[in-house]
């Protein structure tokens, strides 16, 4: 099959298209072939050198958690899924080969039939920041009516699930973004906008009862400064991994709740998120889509910023 992989982690890595063997479906594994792949911030930070780069045991590496396409292969006739069957879902990279290729195998556990209003494309942008986003919100913060909840980049792929999830649920959204997504995270939901650009959060955000950090103490000590507007006995969210390494003992000298959040990708969560963006109540946006071979120009991208929702890699046609 054709992938893209790496031959090394690191600063000095890049993409190349190449000819590998198609990954051999065991167990419960369905096999798919994949229409489109979403592109997160843990696969850049992987082929860096940093993200779960430790554990690929093997190169060339594909990355790729997000995926869209077309079942091939099931574990067993009479599995609920069935050849030909439109999923998406995420896999396990590095404990297995990833999505940025034309077949992938996962488990089953981790794919759930694709929503009937999303195309390949727009299927491919949600997994892993969907699911992400639920945990974080729901799951975590467990959002609900009239709860104060301000949630850091909200404009981004991770963001704009997590506005449209708490907003829901009846939380009470504030969010931070620029001016040019202003009225897109209203869209979303968000009852105010904080310009992070003219404006310093933790002195016009007010008392709120969670914070969903999405972004750390990378830039400009986000988390830190979160601290000054969660109220005694509240939560913060830290999503980026290793964004906040003195987050537990910051936020206990403060009386407030943190936890970190690492993503599952659990199908049956994504079958209820499947449910509301056929509803209408949740929306995908991809910002920008990348053939299989740009996918060295999609982690540039990535990683200049401001993404406003997702990046997809396009790795083949829809099928008929």
């Amino acid at each position: 099959m054709r992938a893209l992989v790496v031959d090394e982690t690191g600063e000095d890595a890049r993409f190349r298209l190449a000819d590998v063997p198609a990954p051999l479906r065991v167990q419960d594994e369905v096999l798919v072939r994949v229409v489109a792949a979403g592109v997160n911030p843990i696969d850049r930070k992987t082929k860096l050198g940093r993200g779960v780069s430790a554990a690929i045991a093997e190169y060339p590496a594909i990355l790729g958690l997000d995926v869209a396409g077309v079942v091939e292969e099931v574990p067993y006739a009479a599995h609920p899924l069935r050849p030909g069957d439109r999923v998406y879902g995420m896999g396990r990279v590095p404990r297995m080969s990833g999505t940025y290729a034309e077949l992938v195998s996962v488990p089953s556990m981790s794919i759930a039939p694709m929503p009937n209003a999303a195309t390949f494309v727009e299927a491919a942008a949600v997994p892993c920041a969907a699911l992400t986003a639920w945990g974080a919100v729901v799951d975590v913060a467990r959002a609900h009516d009239g709860q104060r909840m301000l949630i850091h980049a909200g404009a981004g792929g991770v963001g704009h699930f997590a506005v449209q999830l708490a907003s829901y649920f009846g939380a009470n959204v504030t969010t931070t973004g620029s001016p040019r997504n202003a009225e897109f995270l209203r869209s979303l939901g968000a009852q105010r906008v904080i310009d992070h650009t003219s404006e310093r959060f933790e002195e016009v955000a007010g008392e709120q009862d969670v914070v969903v950090d999405l972004i750390g103490n990378v830039i400009d000590d986000t988390a830190t400064r979160s601290l000054d507007v969660v109220r005694r006995g509240g939560l913060i969210v830290n999503v980026p991994t290793k964004s906040w390494p003195t987050m537990a003992e910051e936020a206990a000298a403060r009386g407030i709740r943190a936890t970190g959040f690492v993503v599952s990708p659990d199908a049956r969560t994504l079958s209820v998120i499947s449910r509301l963006i056929d509803d209408g109540a949740v929306r995908v946006h991809v910002d920008e889509v990348f053939p299989l071979a740009d996918g060295e120009a999609a982690h540039a991208r990535l990683g200049e910023g401001h993404v406003r929702g997702k990046l997809v890699l396009r790795v083949a046609d829809d099928p008929e």
